[in-house]
């Protein structure tokens, strides 16, 4: 399936490749190259490729881009999976998956892609599984190892790929048992000049992070679940339950794992937590325009927005933009013409502003259109779906584990058209 992958970053530089079947030569890289060259953005590079005799499938994380060699036709999601878990495998052994980090560990990287895959089909990626085949690396193992000349790999088969439950290893003991689940949702949505809505949906994902004595088995359930839409399961979910009762039942890996992901497409029931109020214009025959922007929140539950950085790709005839915020820190890049704006901690008491003027080059003609503004933001303690836990059960063990769920809205794609 898989015969190569290719690490490339972000200066477009080849700097870790893997083989599983036969070599395949750099040059492949070339059709990858010529389409990211025509991209206007790194992420709008297409993830499947045709090349004469290969088809190339990759995925950009971490400005790192993942490029998987393919010489026979096999179902690119299927890749692009297999990708994004090679990518998780990383940041939970190294804390980041860095292109330095990557560098430092090769060898723990080669170990695990080994294990990853087995002549070029997926084998082992559950990270329980993998930990007891290749000991994460820490400093004083990687010093006994330079010294003595071994390595990470284990010496004895993991007990999981022995059992029914291949994501849970055996005879797990805990101090402290304690379960934690964040309700993570990311809203996209394009708002037209007047306000109203084009388009909005929500991406979703619970991640758990399960530190249980035993062998514990879970129930989860959820107070309004007919809002999730399109839903995906970690394996360990049985799904049959969730088709009869909607109710999460299952036996959890040990450590960090993400239990599901789900979509919210239908607009109605999607919230636009913050607005824009904006007069940008530009008039004929004159070498400046006005430049106004202010933000609010709106339908928040009365909770906070937080880490709001508002960007705009002025048009290339702007020379300068002298605004001022009214809070937080602005800056323009001349080069660019990227404005950026640092606003913060939204106070719904004082709304943020932006407000000044912009100069036109000499003898520029008015632009053809108004910039679009890009917005991010992170709401704590709140699912803007509507989504809300109601209650998590523990069975098959004796004690009471800590319990605790964290709900977060953040800005994915959020764009104000003016």
């Amino acid at each position: 399936m898989i015969h190569s992958l290719f690490l490339v970053n972000s200066s477009g530089d080849i700097f870790l490749e893997k083989h599983w079947k036969s070599v395949v030569s750099r040059s492949v890289c070339d059709y990858f190259f010529e389409a990211q060259e025509r991209a206007s953005e790194p992420e709008n590079v297409p993830p499947v490729i045709p090349t004469p005799h290969h088809y190339l499938i990759s995925v950009l994380r971490h400005r790192i881009y993942f490029v998987a060699v393919i010489q026979s036709e096999v179902p690119p999601l299927f890749v692009i999976e297999f990708l994004h878990r090679v990518v998780d495998t990383f940041q939970d052994y190294f804390g980041v998956c860095s292109e330095a980090a990557i560098k430092d560990n090769v060898v723990v990287v080669y170990e695990l892609l080994e294990e990853m895959l087995d002549n070029g089909f997926p084998l082992a990626t559950e990270s329980n599984i993998l930990k007891e085949l290749i000991k994460p690396p820490t400093i004083l193992r990687t010093v006994v190892n330079t010294i003595t000349g071994s390595t990470n790999v284990g010496e004895q088969l993991p007990t999981g790929q022995l059992s029914v439950v291949p994501w849970r290893r055996t005879g797990v003991k805990y101090t402290n048992n304690e379960a934690y689940f964040d309700v993570v949702e990311e809203i996209d949505a394009i708002i037209d000049k007047s306000g109203s809505t084009i388009t909005a949906e929500i991406q979703g994902v619970i991640d758990a992070c399960v530190k249980l004595s035993g062998m514990p088995d879970l129930t989860l359930s959820f107070m309004n679940p007919r809002l999730l839409d399109d839903v995906s399961f970690h394996p360990c979910v049985r799904f049959k339950r969730w088709e009869a009762e909607r109710i999460l039942s299952f036996i959890p890996p040990d450590g960090n794992f993400r239990l599901l992901s789900y979509h919210v497409s239908s607009q109605n029931l999607v919230a636009i937590p913050v607005y824009v109020k904006h007069n940008i214009s530009f008039r004929e025959g004159s070498s400046l325009g006005r430049f106004e922007l202010t933000l609010g929140p709106k339908q928040t539950m009365g909770k906070a927005v937080e880490a709001v950085l508002v960007t705009s790709q002025l048009p290339r005839g702007v020379l300068t933009a002298n605004l001022t915020p009214s809070q937080g820190t602005f800056t323009f890049d001349p080069v660019t013409k990227m404005l950026t704006w640092d606003v913060g901690k939204i106070n719904p008491q004082k709304l943020p502003s932006l407000k000044g003027t912009m100069s036109l080059q000499a003898g520029a003609s008015k632009p053809d259109e108004n910039p679009t503004i890009n917005i991010q933001f992170k709401i704590q303690q709140l699912a803007i779906s509507g989504l809300k836990v109601n209650r998590l059960d523990m069975y098959g063990e004796k004690y009471k584990p800590f319990k605790g769920i964290k709900y977060m809205t953040k800005a994915g794609k959020f764009q104000v058209r003016t």
